[in-house]
């Protein structure tokens, strides 16, 4: 299974959402997305808003893989579990959040190699 998650901000990520849900109508993986308060609902995919602290850390427990936004708790989450990590920055160029410190965050966690970023979602 694969778990998606863009973390409890009210911040907009359809951007990373929607490329997720195109790919899951391609792949034959189970695909899980927390998709906070956007607008679009995924068609391809299992997906809920937001839910307890112990169920999202089932879901991570349970995936094989995780895709998230740059969020340092989701980070923690992903690699607490011992699970591979794509991270997707947020970024204000896109209105997805006020600056871009999840680029910063994502910069410096993948030189020290301790996950993957895709820096364009058209690369998943």
């Amino acid at each position: 299974m694969i778990f998606v998650t863009v973390g409890t901000s009210s911040w907009d990520f359809s951007r990373l959402i929607k490329e997720i849900d195109r790919i899951a109508g391609e792949i034959g993986e189970e695909v899980v997305m927390q998709i906070g308060d956007i607008e679009y609902e995924p068609k391809n995919a299992k997906y809920f808003r937001f839910i307890s602290k112990e169920e999202i850390e089932e879901l991570y427990r349970n995936a094989r893989v995780v895709v998230a936004h740059a969020g340092v708790g989701c980070i923690i989450s992903a690699l607490k579990h011992n699970k591979p990590i794509i991270v997707v920055p947020r970024r204000k160029e896109y209105g997805e959040l006020f600056d871009d410190h999840q680029v910063e965050i994502a910069r410096e966690l993948e030189r020290e190699g301790r996950i993957k970023v895709v820096w364009d979602v058209k690369e998943l």
